[in-house]
């Protein structure tokens, strides 16, 4: 259940409002994964959330739409899942829901509902697997409608409605047009990979004609994705309104990442036209040291992949644009550039420039391809530690296999154990055999069972061992070290194909007797574990960079280095070395990855004395932050002066491996936002929604006023779910501000730069932030000249809630999202300065009501009475209907398909109520068992069960 009535899942003792990360105040699914908002609507006084969803797992797959409902954007009810995957007469899925958007047809021009009704239609992308008989590969938008306030869906028959036979044609936002071209429905939709938003129109939301493109534009260093197109009055005067046209995109972010950015312009009812759009930068003043335009790498050393039968990555000279294979490579400058796909993303190897002086303040270079960052500390080879012994690198004599070497087999594995071990899957093994729990039974992610190896002595202080495959953090799917047949140390793996070094520090077990246990049981995408090469000896393995990366390299060390951003633009970077003037350095591009987007690009090496402004901070973003994406606006909201913005607060970079339970993901708060008159024009200011000033728990209010900060400094103040409001003056400090989310050892800083007049959150110590190496980052984003106070202050708005933050200032000009994952227990604030003291004006800090996942008081004085589960056919489905017996009322009724909850119900026991009815469409066929769950607060009791096959 979620809401303020929201009670668990799960068995009492384990609710949601108590699982570590879990935002109280955030809308969360109850369980599994969630990413981009779709169909967001207001009817009737109900906002409505529709979100993809797996309903099946915690990680991306099955994709669907969820549905919430909340009369203030911040009590949040789950409902039943609304549009599911579509699947054939096999069970084999031929359709995945992906975003799109809900209008409310008043009209009833689609012809949906009889005479007079206003049925509710969404526009999705059909995502067309490879199984579907017509479509197959192919995105396409189509139509499902519903005339019950949005709580069941029928999928119309002529679907899909608007194809053009792309493989990335999808997010259609749709909305009423009325002005000087006519009256008509309008679509906005991308075509991800040419960065262009295609606009259509129709009568009847089933007929659709093109009326123009809008891009490529500004940011396009990553796939456009989610548009959404609106009209704002400028400084709420109604005679001044211009359109803003919103584009998401993934990867391209300022901080890297997935990001939205907007323009301003207009719209005619046929074409948008922007005023924002910026010129792409122009190639820096100075001396080029690599331009690769002359047929040759200007002396630079070319290491290629000997096991390349191309010569790849780099080949014998320079690319000279696309590569056969590759999507098109732009922003190249001049005859040539490195282009490291030859031979696709599989070969390795360096590319080393002669060593030069440092003469100059700056080295400027394009920049492309994968998003692999420099590792620190990290080896390019695979070797394992120098010294160590082999324990088991599963080379076994030919004919044998694991069970026979000794390994303990059970589950699914020992159903036929010559599948082990494999000589299939992942990257990164060493020699030509490891276990792969995929390949090693016959039901593939589904596989579940243990490998369990004979018996050796502990004696070395590590056991390194090569690992990947999924992630799971609870336990279901790990390797694991046995000692007297307890486990006492485990690793997973990283949703990954690429095997890379771990290792476990086990001086304190010398001497024992261990064994090492792979322990599968899971499912789904990423559902496997792949292990080879374990080792013991007295040093810890060294983990393998798996960069494509550009390196600034001094005495032996980087120094500095630059990545791709997953994408084919090149894009400038800009290195201040000015500190390193006169020393001798190298230029180094690596690429060392063999996976996907494994492959760099580079060109215009330049030494320059001003560098290259950064194209982003030219840019118009949404946010500035690493955890806001996919924001689009509620369609029908009543305040004609602002939209309803909501956003998925989370990253494709690191989107699967976030460190919750039994949910992954949540919502960004849902922003009001305005176009400003501002010295560049109107741009859009945000603030969260006024709704959230009734959860401000103002009595309880922490106030400090006047505080000189000269290093660190405690406050004496804490939170955890909470708005900070501080004033900070800079004074003579470089940087100053405060930490939250502290304790001593860890927290998260936001902050201000006063020479760079940017403000920023520091996440690299903020708790747990090992999950993935693109995690850690420090987020920033510079203030607009004319929002700097004329004494020097910075005004700081910030929303925390468990596990994020959320930062505004310069009048909601700026903002930042970064998800944050505490250590338990860390709710200390402080403040803190470099470079000299630094003064806080004032800060304030208030709790935050929560709205999410909090017990009513019922009254109840036991566990519900137990409920009894029905089926009954209908013409699109069936109904499952529970019916509560005489005794104790219930608050909250759940029910679970084949174990999966399907449907959160709130009961209003004041009304006497005691029974629901769930309707259910679209299910393959199969057989399908229906359990639930009703709740008070004092327990939880099961209802009886059902069996409901569909053919």
């Amino acid at each position: 259940m979620i809401g303020c009535i929201g009670l668990p899942a799960m068995a009492a003792e384990n609710t949601p409002g108590d699982e570590q990360y879990r935002p109280l105040v955030h809308f969360t699914p109850e369980q599994n994964w969630m990413n981009d908002p779709n169909g967001l609507v207001y009817v009737d006084g109900t906002y409505h959330l529709f979100f993809q969803h797996n309903p099946q797992g915690t990680t991306w797959g099955n994709m669907s739409w969820g549905h919430a409902t909340s009369t203030d954007l911040l009590h949040w009810t789950q409902q039943p899942l609304a549009i599911p995957q579509t699947f054939d007469d096999q069970g084999r899925p031929i359709e995945d829901i992906f975003s799109g958007s809900i209008v409310v047809d008043h009209d009833n021009s689609a012809g949906f509902g009889p005479a007079g009704s206003s049925p509710m239609v969404a526009i999705y992308t059909s995502a067309y697997t490879p199984q579907h008989p017509e479509h197959a590969g192919v995105q396409a938008q189509s139509l499902a409608y519903s005339l019950d306030d949005g709580q069941t869906w029928t999928k119309y028959e002529g679907n899909p409605v608007l194809d053009r036979g792309s493989a990335n044609f999808r997010d259609p936002k749709v909305f009423r047009y009325d002005g000087p071209a006519g009256e008509y429905w309008v679509m906005v939709a991308v075509e991800a990979l040419e960065h262009k938003v295609v606009i259509s129109k129709s009568t009847d939301l089933k007929n659709w004609e093109h009326l123009s493109d809008f891009g490529p534009a500004n940011a396009t260093g990553g796939i456009w994705e989610c548009p959404d197109l609106f009209p704002l009055p400028v400084d709420g005067d109604p005679s001044n309104t211009k359109w803003v046209m919103v584009v998401n995109l993934n990867p391209g972010g300022p901080n890297g990442g997935s990001t939205g950015q907007y323009f301003v312009g207009d719209f005619d009812g046929t074409t948008f036209t922007s005023e924002t759009t910026d010129a792409a930068p122009a190639a820096p003043e100075g001396r080029v040291f690599g331009g690769f335009d002359d047929g040759d790498f200007d002396g630079w050393t070319v290491r290629n992949d000997p096991s390349s039968d191309v010569a790849g990555p780099w080949g014998a000279a320079p690319a000279t644009g696309t590569i056969p294979g590759q999507q098109a490579v732009s922003g190249w400058v001049g005859a040539g550039l490195v282009n490291g796909f030859l031979g696709g993303d599989a070969p390795t190897g360096t590319l080393e420039s002669p060593e030069f002086t440092i003469d100059d303040d700056y080295i400027d270079l394009l920049v492309g391809g994968g998003d692999h960052p420099h590792v620190d500390g990290a080896q390019l080879s695979n070797e394992p530690p120098a010294g160590s012994a082999t324990l088991f690198d599963f080379e076994l004599p030919e004919g044998q296999n694991l069970a026979e070497s000794g390994w303990a087999l059970s589950g699914d594995f020992a159903t036929d154990p010559d599948r082990s071990p494999s000589t299939q899957g992942g990257e990164g093994y060493l020699g030509t055999r490891r276990i792969n729990t995929f390949e090693a039974g016959p039901a593939g992610d589904a596989n579940r069972g243990d490998m369990t190896s004979p018996a050796f002595t502990i004696d070395g202080d590590y056991v390194s061992f090569l690992i990947g495959g999924g992630r799971r953090a609870d336990g279901s799917l790990q390797a694991e070290l046995l000692v007297d047949g307890q486990v006492v140390r485990t690793q997973t793996g990283a949703n990954s194909g690429s095997l890379n070094w771990a290792s476990w520090n086990v001086t304190d077990l010398r001497g024992q007797q261990a064994e090492i246990r792979i322990h599968d049981d899971a499912d789904g995408g990423w559902g496997h574990l792949t292990f080879d090469n374990a080792v013991i000896g007295d040093a810890p393995a060294q983990v393998r960079s798996d960069e494509t990366s550009v390196n600034l390299v001094v005495d032996g060390r980087v120094v500095r280095t630059a990545t791709g951003s997953n994408s084919e633009a090149l894009s400038w970077r800009s290195w201040n070395v000015a500190d390193l003037r006169g020393q001798q350095a190298r230029i180094v591009a690596i690429d060392n990855n063999r996976g996907g987007w494994g492959h760099l690009l580079l060109d215009q090496v330049t030494f320059s004395s001003a560098g290259v402004p950064l194209p982003a901070d030219g840019y118009d973003w949404l946010d500035w932050g690493r955890d806001y994406y996919a924001g689009v606006s509620y369609s029908g909201t009543p305040d004609p002066g602002s939209r309803v913005m909501q956003a998925w607060m989370n990253d494709w970079d690191y989107a699967g491996d976030i460190p919750t339970s039994t949910w992954r993901s949540s919502m960004a708060l849902p922003r009001e936002v305005r176009l400003v008159s501002t010295p560049e024009g109107p741009r859009l200011s945000q603030s969260v929604v006024p709704q959230i000033d009734g959860q401000l728990d103002l009595s309880r209010t922490q106030t400090r006023t006047g505080l000189e900060i000269d290093g660190p400094t405690a406050l004496d103040l804490e939170g955890e779910v909470a708005k900070i409001d501080v004033v900070l003056e800079p004074g003579a400090a470089q940087k100053a501000g405060i930490t939250v989310f502290g304790d001593e050892t860890s927290g998260t800083r936001i902050g201000y730069d006063a020479a760079e007049q940017r403000v920023f959150i520091d996440r690299t110590a903020s708790g747990n932030v090992g999950f993935n190496p693109s995690f850690a980052s420090v987020d920033d984003a510079p203030l607009p000249r004319a929002s700097l106070a004329a004494d020097g202050s910075v005004t700081l708005e910030l929303y925390i809630d468990r596990a994020s933050v959320e930062l505004f200032t310069a009048g909601g000009r700026v903002t930042l999202t970064d998800q944050v994952f505490p250590n338990e227990g860390a709710t200390e604030i402080s403040a803190w300065s470099e470079g000299g003291a630094a003064r806080i004006r004032s800060i304030a800090v208030t709790p935050i009501a929560p709205t999410m996942w909090q017990s009513a008081e019922d009254g109840a004085t036991a566990p519900p009475a137990k409920g009894k589960l029905s089926e009954s056919k209908a013409s699109d489905g069936f109904t499952v209907s529970m019916t509560q017996k005489k005794g104790e009322d219930a608050t909250v009724f759940r029910l679970y398909e084949n174990g999966t909850l399907i449907s959160t119900t709130p009961l209003d026991a004041d009304a006497g109520q005691r029974s629901v009815d769930v309707h259910l469409t679209a299910r393959a066929p199969g057989t399908y068992v229906y359990t639930g769950e009703l709740e008070n607060s004092r327990g939880v009791t099961a209802t009886s069960s059902t069996k409901v096959k569909v053919k």
